[in-house]
Formats: structure tokens, C-alpha cells, sequence
């Protein structure tokens, strides 16, 4: 039988377990939002519960506290502002979406990346913080996860003219840092320990502000329930564009939402069968 890429998805899955509780599936913190940009955080935040993770805590500003509580009641909270923040006991910390780029914004990504070792996700604002702070990625835990579109890539590493020529610079930095390097786009790549992987799910209704936020969220959310780095990441980015092809039942590509996208990421699993 011709294996197809749905079927090393499947076989990548893995099963609920009936007995067990939310102590087996993870706990994920997340670092999002900032005034005026609090849809990332709720954005990232139900992405990542709608992809299984067992517990979630969302860092954000305490004057913004009042938006997570009503849009994700399943989430617990950490205020940003407190001094006496733990980054210890979780799977894995996804930071990114709208958390700015102003200097508390830098210096907060730099003590997260200073004092924890278990991986993150990082996109979005904080690409574009490392972007301007090379000398942080020697910080970045093993196994983490960078996901950059094609301009963040670029800022990151320098123009290029072809994706060809960024796909050489994601294997090499992935291989030099050890970690996975995500180029998003149409046909999304992923590389990482000498592997590859070229996306085949999604469409054009992705082409929207949230999209990649939704995305930190599930590849977050898989990484805390113990997944493998490349496997978590290829399958968030499968299941992501899955979900967003099953949202097309219901919506056009230009009428889609990431809100329409999350509320599919169930029908996408049950795909599995």
C-alpha cells in the first residue's frame, strides 16, 4: 500500500487513553498579548487547548487580564508584572504572539530564554526581538521551535532571493543550534537533525492576521504532551492546514477566519479515524 503523508500523520498520533487525566497530557505556558493585541493571546491560547495540552497558562499584562478570563475560562493566568514569575514546571513555552517588541518586551524574552531549558515555540514578536539580538539564539533550549514567515526568515538571517536559497540557511542553522527551523508559506517547510518535511494541508483563507498565532498554539500544545520536536511540528503544521481545508465546507478562502480554522482542528483529528 502507498503510504501517503495522512497516514504517517496517523501513525504519528497519539492515542487518548481512556483513564488517563490532565496530568498526562502536559502543561504549556504560553507568553502573548500586550495592549491592543490581546486576540493573539486568545488566538494562541485556543489553538493550543483545541490540540489537547492537559493544563495551559497564558502570561500576559494584569490590565488585560480580564479579556483571557472571559474568552478562555479553561486557561489559568500569570500576570506579567509580577517579579516572582516560576518558569519551572512546564513541557514546553510558546512566546510570542503580540507580545511587542518594546524593551520589557526584549527583556523578557531574554530572562525566558536565560532560565528555562525545556522547549519553546517562538514566533512572531519575539523572532523579530531575536532578529535584533542575534547573540540570544546560543540561549535557545535544544529541541526548540522557530517559526518564521518569509520576511521574518529574512530578518533573521539575511535577504534571499529564492526559497531554495532559504531552505539551505533553515537546514544549516537548524543543524548548527539544534532545533527545528519552520519556513512558513504556501507548501510550509520544516527541517531539523537532517530531516525535512514540505507541507501539503492548507489554503488561501490562512493568509490572515492569527494564522501563525493559532499555529505557536498547536505546535505548543503537542510539544507539552511529549511529543518530538520535528514530529510535534510537522503535525501542528499538518493538522493547522487540515483544519483550515475542513473550514472551507463552511467558508470561502476570503471570508475565512483562524477563529473558523480552531473550531475545525477537532474535525481534523477525527480524520485519524
Amino acid at each position: 500500500m502507498k503510504t501517503t503523508v495522512k497516514n504517517i500523520m496517523s501513525a504519528l498520533l497519539k492515542p487518548r487513553i481512556a483513564d488517563s487525566h490532565k496530568g498526562n497530557y502536559g502543561h504549556a505556558l504560553i507568553v502573548a498579548g500586550s495592549q491592543g493585541k490581546m486576540g493573539a493571546a486568545v488566538i494562541a491560547s485556543k489553538a493550543c487547548l483545541r490540540t489537547g495540552v492537559g493544563l495551559l497558562t497564558v502570561n500576559i499584562p494584569e490590565e488585560e487580564r480580564m479579556i483571557l478570563q472571559t474568552a478562555i475560562p479553561e486557561a489559568m493566568l500569570m500576570m506579567r508584572e509580577n517579579k516572582n514569575n516560576r518558569l519551572s514546571g512546564y513541557e514546553c513555552i510558546g512566546i510570542g504572539s503580540g507580545i511587542g517588541t518594546d524593551k520589557d518586551a526584549k527583556k523578557l524574552l531574554e530572562k525566558i530564554l536565560n532560565e528555562t531549558t525545556v522547549p519553546m515555540v517562538i514566533d512572531a514578536d519575539a523572532l523579530n526581538i531575536l532578529s535584533e539580538n542575534k547573540k540570544l539564539f546560543s540561549h535557545i533550549a535544544k529541541g526548540s521551535v522557530i517559526t518564521p514567515h518569509l520576511k521574518e526568515f529574512d530578518r533573521l538571517f539575511g535577504h534571499h532571493e529564492l526559497i531554495e536559497d532559504r531552505i539551505k540557511t533553515a537546514i544549516k542553522v537548524a543543524n548548527e543550534f539544534e532545533i527545528v527551523v519552520v519556513i512558513k508559506g504556501h507548501n510550509t517547510f520544516v527541517t531539523f537533525g537532517g530531516e525535512q518535511y514540505i507541507n501539503t494541508t492548507g489554503n488561501a483563507g490562512l493568509a490572515k492576521g492569527g494564522s501563525g498565532d493559532a499555529l505557536t498554539g498547536m505546535i505548543t500544545a503537542l510539544l507539552a504532551q511529549g511529543y518530538d520536536s520535528f514530529d510535534a511540528t510537522r503535525l501542528g503544521i499538518y493538522l493547522h492546514g487540515l483544519a483550515a481545508d475542513i473550514a472551507l465546507d463552511k467558508q470561502s478562502v476570503e471570508s475565512m477566519l483562524i477563529t473558523d480554522v480552531i473550531e475545525c482542528v477537532g474535525k481534523a483529528f477525527k480524520t485519524f479515524g
